[in-house]
């Protein structure tokens, strides 16, 4: 199963399909495929030839991603809702190829059939219009207590059990981090959701472009907590933080 970043699921579909997008906090360009950071006013090199930031993300993604096309056709079922055969028809089509080097190609079917699946996918883009302008309707219709906080794709174990509005994640940081979220934490919960919320809000503590030694893990976890083991423990659990099997390193998942 794929894992994309929490920045992939809000980008842009105009974002989406150039492959990076523009962090105005840290005036850098970040590929959405990987993750890595190209930041604005810096000059890379690559070969002989130097590039702006822009430039070189662009580069990167068609180098080292082959494209974005490509790309998102080998996500897998549950995150593009194709089938096998329409993900292999795709590819065909962005190839140029017409009706009947199609049937040749799958050694099978007849062009009207070839017709037929591209009428299908027509219609799947435009239903997919229309449910996006839906959604986006009712996101920006929604009170903010209703809204849900976002997790990074990589927390699996996550559920509809687990869902935590806006409001539910402020009123928790504020009674457990009685001196403002950059502070103490004044207690490990017990119950599931605010474990989920305190991890979440102890984990913006580090560097996602960073790895860690566990010495370095501790002393950042101490500063928030006594306990800071079972702090570690629970961001590794709990899919927030993923190490080497050794203990050696430690960084931040999606």
């Amino acid at each position: 199963m794929n894992v994309l970043p929490e920045l992939f699921w809000n980008a842009t579909i105009e974002e989406i399909k150039q492959g990076y997008v523009f962090d105005q906090e840290f005036e850098a360009y970040i590929c959405l495929v990987c993750g890595k950071r190209y930041e604005k006013g810096v000059i890379y090199q690559a070969e002989d030839v130097f590039y702006e930031a822009e430039k070189y993300v662009r580069r990167h993604v068609a180098s080292d991603h082959t494209s974005m096309l490509d790309f998102l056709l080998g996500l897998d079922k549950k995150m593009t809702g194709l089938t096998e055969l329409q993900r292999t028809l795709l590819n065909l089509f962005q190839m140029g190829m017409n009706d009947n080097d199609i049937v040749r190609e799958l050694d099978g079917g007849s062009t009207s059939t070839i017709r037929n699946h591209r009428f299908t996918l027509r219609e799947k883009m435009k239903q997919a219009k229309v449910f996006l302008s839906i959604m986006e309707l009712v996101e920006e219709k929604s009170s903010k207590q209703s809204r849900f906080i976002q997790f990074q794709q990589s927390n699996s174990w996550i559920d509809e059990r687990h869902q935590i509005t806006v409001q539910e994640n402020e009123e928790m940081i504020k009674a457990y981090f009685k001196q403002g979220p950059g502070g103490p934490l004044s207690e490990f919960p017990k119950k599931e959701k605010r474990k989920v919320i305190i991890l979440r809000q102890l984990v913006q503590n580090f560097d996602k472009q960073k790895q860690y030694t566990e010495k370095e893990v501790n002393e950042i976890l101490k500063e928030r907590f006594h306990d800071y083991v079972t702090l570690r423990r629970y961001l590794i659990e709990y899919g927030f933080m993923d190490r080497y099997p050794d203990g050696s390193r430690y960084w931040v998942k999606g």
